[in-house]
């Protein structure tokens, strides 16, 4: 079901506007697209959502809502296939995070940081591009740890005032270094690519 598919499956055709595009996942692993009355793939789900439609994964047998599940199995999917995007890294402090206290923040926190990446997404294209070390990237980065600082507030009403030290100064002059050096990598990576 190639591109074709994918057209078909985003058409909305018997779901009202605003609504989500509801698919049923059946016990033989197949998706039903309700709305345009045809079976559909993974890709054709990964597609749906490049192309902002919305839609809900159901459960053919009990209803329920299984959209999560199906979206992180995409997610699996696109990384086992070499289209790796999540460092390793990453991976592993999100793990440790199921279980800790901060569990609970972090779906809103990687909401925000993604919304204001997206919002930034043209102007760090165009400082990569340019190879100015000075980015928007530096105030996501800067953003992303104010909204982490108040999140902590909440939960660790200390932590603030141990955070006003001076050294909390330089522990963000070492994390702007950092970050910059990783751009310059990321930067290099790009120069070699576009060769």
């Amino acid at each position: 079901m190639g591109a074709t598919a994918t057209g078909q499956a985003s058409m909305g055709k018997n779901t009202a506007p605003g609504e989500p595009v509801i698919v049923k996942k059946y016990a033989n692993r197949r998706l039903y697209n309700t709305s345009t009355s045809s079976y559909i793939t993974l890709e054709d789900l990964a597609g749906m959502v490049r192309d902002n439609v919305e839609f809900q994964v159901l459960d053919a047998k009990s209803g329920d809502d299984i959209t999560h599940s199906i979206l992180t199995q995409i997610i699996m999917d696109e990384e086992a296939s070499g289209e790796q995007m999540l460092p390793v890294s990453f991976l592993r402090q999100l793990i440790s995070m199921y279980g800790n206290s901060m569990q609970s923040l972090m779906p809103s926190y990687l909401e925000a940081s993604m919304e204001n990446f997206r919002q930034n997404q043209s102007k760090i294209r165009e400082a990569f591009e340019k190879g100015i070390s000075n980015t928007p990237l530096a105030k996501i980065h800067e953003t992303n740890m104010a909204m982490m600082r108040a999140a902590a507030d909440v939960l660790m009403p200390g932590a603030a005032k141990a955070a006003e030290k001076p050294a909390a100064s330089e522990s963000q002059s070492n994390e702007i270094d950092a970050l910059r050096a990783q751009m310059a990598a990321m930067q290099k990576k790009l120069d070699e690519l576009g060769k």
